[in-house]
């Protein structure tokens, strides 16, 4: 189970290709996220603590799930214009507007306090928040849920996949 001591703000964003054919519309969204992930992943400071990419459900979309210390990074890091989001931000727009439906976006920001969320692993390594906070031994409890355990065979456990727990980015 993972370590939920800690605040965190999840962070959703997507893209759907509508038009294939325009190129132009759609290829500098997708472009532009790889810097932003590198230039985030660079910076401890940023609030940025890792991510994870979904493809789908449909064929030209993708999902990415980022984690944050709190929502206000996010804010800070979409507002400085010194940073790579700003000018892609500013970019987009201008070419959205002409691109007659060529790519659409989303996203969704939630902020979690801590002890709200719950991120149980079996059998597979550690993802999302159990990759970026770390991970403890659960146990199921007797009327349902999961609580920590101090069971040395399910504290075993905890090493023996590949990104053991505390892993680093990407989540």
């Amino acid at each position: 189970m993972a370590v939920n001591t800690e605040p965190v703000a999840v962070f959703l964003i997507g893209a759907r290709i509508n038009r294939w054919r325009s190129v132009r519309g759609w290829l500098p969204v997708v472009m532009a996220m790889p810097g932003m992930i590198k230039e985030l992943s660079e910076d401890p400071a940023s609030g940025f603590l890792g991510y994870r990419m979904l493809l789908g459900p449909r064929f030209g979309e993708v999902t990415i799930v980022q984690y944050w210390r709190r929502a206000g990074d996010i804010r800070a890091y979409a507002g400085d214009t010194g940073r790579r989001h700003h000018p892609a931000q500013n970019a987009f727009w201008r070419r959205y507007f002409s691109s007659n439906g060529a790519v659409g976006i989303w996203h969704e920001i939630y902020s979690v306090r801590p002890g709200a969320y719950q991120a149980l692993y079996g059998d597979m390594p550690p993802t999302g928040i159990g990759a970026i906070h770390g991970l403890e031994p659960a146990v199921p409890r007797e009327k349902g849920g999961y609580e920590t355990s101090t069971d040395p065979v399910y504290a075993a456990q905890l090493g023996t996949h590949d990104g053991a727990a505390g892993a680093a980015k990407p989540a």
